[in-house]
């Protein structure tokens, strides 16, 4: 038995090692949006200071949020966020720069006027009403109406102009377009192989047994997204990709294999499955439209060309990532073509972009800091180092002695994925190291050792299922399906009604189900069928599914006391990871937290009357607690202990039972900030 590796298990490793980072802007994505203009809690606001150099000073001693009366100032985050994500924010200026001084060459200005309206043509061009477009854009790449503005459209409109591109399609691009669009296709399966050799041999299969190209497709194709389909890709017209490719395609009779082709680094195994005929529709009722998309993509390719050509002649010093410069510079970050880019600048762009992200991992570094003195533990170097060759052991790094190779997997970290060495240590490892300290041990228990056994390596249900997203249509389709309960007439009820893509291009058929796999509505249901079986209609979530149950995996020939190790190490580390996130859950829910940036305040469960609080209080006794939001509280205020570790939440020892729940009703107190 071996673990899953490859890139995978190091994605699956920092993904769990990061939970913290997850499980806290999960809390803040349940929150309110962030109000532009949230001030402090009045009983910290402080006089404003005469001058620019002591306006600064102040806000940077300006707090951004409260922790169980602890301070994150704006100082601390605004570097934070300058160490985490200064490089990128750099780069996106430095490029702006060399932009403005191309327009100032030139001549060049663009207003907010202009804009505004090409924020409001593409809305237009997608349907939406301008408001309803810089949601979904906010939604989709994170960023701010106005960081869309300046860094999107803004450069986009500015590269336009300077590279002169309004240019005009030419009648072999209009027909070229017609024809991608809605020409004649061909309907066809691929395999995708990374050799040439493979190709061929895949290709001499597929002629012997041409009705097996769909299991070829889905045991040896490179290229996930057609081989989960069996191979099916979307029709395939002229013009739409590499021209042998298309050549190759519309070469093909229904039921002929091709030869090998070659796309870049590819190469590609083609059957054709039928053709389709072109649209109804006429040229010269879509010209206008293809005209307009053809002026944007060659407008997009003309200033992408133009843009690079102004990064190639540009002098550009970066003294931010340059430690020697940057000591004899302190207050600048780069210099474009001569001209200074502010060190503050940057900065404060770093703080507009990431301060809610990253004040969320500082409030909750500083939540299990809090946690950690109250408990008196301590997170040593030794801890650290320990944590960092456990994950090197697991995910497979060794030398030839057997040994953890602790200096590859760092490497691995720091160069493949990315990740600047402080950063994994204080975002990744720090918090995983301080949770399991905080859990404590966790029992593996001999029945957990017997269903992690049994998931792993007993048989599974081999089904084909229709997946319905209805009750109404799914009794419709069950009637259909008993009047013939066999796999073929199930899978083309699949291939017909199915609403899951997958299951519909696959003839419903699934992964085998194991035991114990976290579906325990579907795993019942499958093995309390016989092979031959149909099943009622089962609801589960919010789909509705007919099981046909064709037969059973073998199970594996492997003992429990053969995997008892192994399994044990992969039982204690997810138990962990659950306890490690309830227990983060717990200490949020139970910290009085004002966060200011984000314009939220937090208070803390309040204790019942004779009986202690915590996040499992039910909730008719929370109904009765008065709260007001706006009065000062403890967690509002600096702590006067001499200890300095802040306000202990009242809710802090009561007992975790259980999955947390997401919060609802008073136990969310959440509200925003009075100003």
């Amino acid at each position: 038995m071996t673990r899953s590796g490859g890139r995978w298990g190091y994605v699956r490793e920092l993904g769990a090692a990061a939970l913290i980072v997850g499980v806290c802007l999960a809390w803040r994505a349940t929150r309110p949006d962030p109000l532009a203009a949230a001030t402090p809690p009045s009983s910290r606001a402080t006089a404003a200071k005469p001058g620019k150099a002591a306006a600064a000073v102040d806000a940077e001693q300006r707090p951004v949020a409260l922790v169980n009366g602890v301070e994150i100032t704006q100082g601390r985050l605004a570097t934070e966020c300058l160490s985490r994500h200064g490089a990128t924010v750099l780069e996106t200026m430095v490029n702006r720069r060399i932009i403005e001084q191309a327009c100032r060459r030139a001549g060049i200005t663009i207003s907010a006027a202009d804009v505004d309206g090409e924020i409001d043509v593409m809305a237009r061009r997608f349907s939406l009403p301008r408001d309803k477009w810089l949601d979904l854009i906010r939604q989709e790449r994170g960023v701010t109406e106005r960081q869309y503005a300046d860094d999107i459209v803004w450069p986009m409109l500015a590269l336009r102009r300077l590279a002169s591109a309004a240019i005009e399609p030419t009648p072999e691009d209009l027909q070229q377009s017609f024809e991608q669009q809605f020409g004649p296709a061909v309907k066809a399966r691929i395999v995708v192989l990374r050799t040439r050799g493979e190709a061929e041999e895949v290709r001499r299969l597929a002629v012997a047994a041409p009705d097996e190209f769909p299991s070829l497709a889905r045991t040896r194709s490179i290229d996930v997204g057609s081989a989960s389909a069996n191979g099916w890709v979307q029709p395939i017209r002229l013009h739409s990709g590499e021209p042998q490719f298309d050549h190759a395609a519309f070469s093909l009779r229904p039921g002929e294999i091709s030869e090998v082709v070659q796309v870049a680094d590819q190469f590609i195994v083609i059957k054709c499955e039928g053709h389709l005929p072109a649209d109804t529709v006429t040229f010269d009722s879509v010209r206008e439209r293809l005209a307009a998309e053809l002026r944007d993509q060659k407008s997009r390719q003309a200033s992408t060309d133009f843009f690079r050509r102004l990064q190639d002649a540009a002098s550009v010093e970066n003294v931010l990532n340059d430690p020697d410069r940057g000591t004899a510079n302190v207050d600048v970050a780069a210099r474009v073509n001569g001209e200074p880019v502010p060190l503050a600048e940057v900065r404060a762009a770093c703080l507009d972009r990431h301060g809610l992200d990253v004040l969320e991992v500082l409030i909750s570094r500083t939540l299990i800091e809090q946690a950690l003195a109250r408990s008196q533990l301590t997170v040593v170097k030794a801890d650290l180092d320990a944590e960092i060759t456990r994950a090197a052991e697991s995910l497979g790094f060794r030398r030839a002695d057997g040994t953890p190779d602790v200096d590859a997997w760092m490497q691995r970290v720091t160069r493949d994925e990315k990740i600047p060495m402080r950063h994994y240590l204080d975002d990744v490892v720090w918090p995983t190291v301080a949770l399991k300290k905080l859990v404590g041990s966790v029992p593996v228990t001999d029945e957990d050792l017997q269903r992690a056994h049994e998931a792993t390596f007993g048989p599974r249900a081999r089904c084909r299922i229709v997946v319905l997203d209805n009750q109404r249509r799914a009794q419709e389709v069950w009637q259909l399906a008993r009047q013939n309960p066999t796999s073929e007439h199930v899978g083309a009820l699949a291939e017909q009604y199915s609403v899951d893509p997958t299951s519909r291009a696959l003839r419903g058929e699934v992964p085998p189900i194991r035991r114990y796999g976290g579906q325990p509505t579907l795993e019942r249901e499958a093995f309390a069928l016989d092979p031959g079986e149909l099943s009622g209609v089962v609801q589960v979530a919010d789909r509705f599914m007919i099981i046909f149950r064709e037969g059973s995996t073998e199970a594996a020939a492997v003992t429990l006391a053969e995997a008892r190790s192994e399994l044990y190490a992969d039982i204690l580390e997810k138990k962990q990871r659950i306890q490690m996130s309830r227990h983060f859950v717990h200490l949020r829910e139970s910290a009085a937290i004002d966060n200011v940036l984000a314009g939220t305040s937090q208070s803390p469960v309040k204790p019942a009357v004779g009986g202690a609080a915590g996040p499992d209080m039910p909730g008719a006794v929370l109904d009765r607690l008065p709260r007001e939001a706006s009065a000062p509280r403890a967690g509002s205020r600096r702590a006067a202990d001499a200890a300095g570790q802040g306000v202990v939440p009242a809710g802090f020892e009561a007992p975790v039972a259980g999955p947390p729940q997401p919060p609802s009703g008073p136990r969310s107190a959440t509200a925003p900030i009075r100003r």
